[in-house]
Order: C-alpha cells, then structure tokens, then sequence
C-alpha cells in the first residue's frame, strides 16, 4: 500500500512539475505579446534583434537540456536502488531522464562539430 502511495506522489509530483513548466512559459509568451500589442498602440517598433546562424543556438539549450536529464536521472537513482531488483537501480524509468540528456549532448555534438564553418571568428 505503501509502495502504490509514493509511486502515485511521484507521477503526480512529475506531472505537476511540467504543468507548471508550460504553465510558466505560456504566461512568459502572453506577456510578450501583451507588450508587443502595448508598443504597437503607441506606434513604436521593438528593436530586432541581429540574426545569428542556427547553429550557435544549440549550445544554451543543449547544456540545459543535458543539465535537466543529468538531474532528473540523479533524482530517480536512490528511486530505483530502493524498489527496484535491477543492477544499480537503472531500471526502465530511467528513460525519463536519458532522453533529454541524450537529446542535449547531441546538441552539443552538433554545435561543436559545426562551429568552425559558421564564420563568426570563434572557430580556429
């Protein structure tokens, strides 16, 4: 009975972690647009921003999505090492967190791999 109680805290502690998370970044997004809209009625412009190749944006979100899979992988160890018979406790949950991190070091392998051909100096 137990064991049902802390696995259903832990689904629910998890969902309610990325509800937040989109929660969070759906306001962040209506505010933008409100100040958008508030900067349209007063006739002004907001500044651009200059543009960048794509590939030097895979370097900030693959550190934090490697970040967030190395995280969520230590959370779930102890988890796993606790209820689980597997070797070292990584069982098939562990998913969870592999997948980001492995997600983020690609993105990472893909930015140092390509960084040489952007043609922004910070090549050799």
């Amino acid at each position: 009975m137990l064991e049902d109680v802390s696995f259903a805290a832990i689904c629910f502690g998890g969902t309610a972690f990325f509800l937040l998370l989109f929660a969070f970044l759906l306001l962040l997004r209506f505010l933008n647009y409100k100040e958008t809209l508030a900067l349209a009625e007063k006739g002004l412009l907001r500044l651009q921003e200059e543009k960048k190749n794509g590939k030097s944006t895979l370097l900030t979100p693959g550190v934090i999505v490697a970040g967030i899979g190395l995280a969520v992988i230590l959370g779930m160890w102890p988890i796993g090492a606790a209820y689980g018979d597997y070797p070292l406790g990584f069982g098939p949950w562990m998913i969870v967190g592999l997948l980001p991190l492995f997600i983020g070091l690609s993105m990472i392998l893909v930015y140092a791999l390509t960084r040489k051909t952007n043609g922004d100096g910070d090549g050799e």
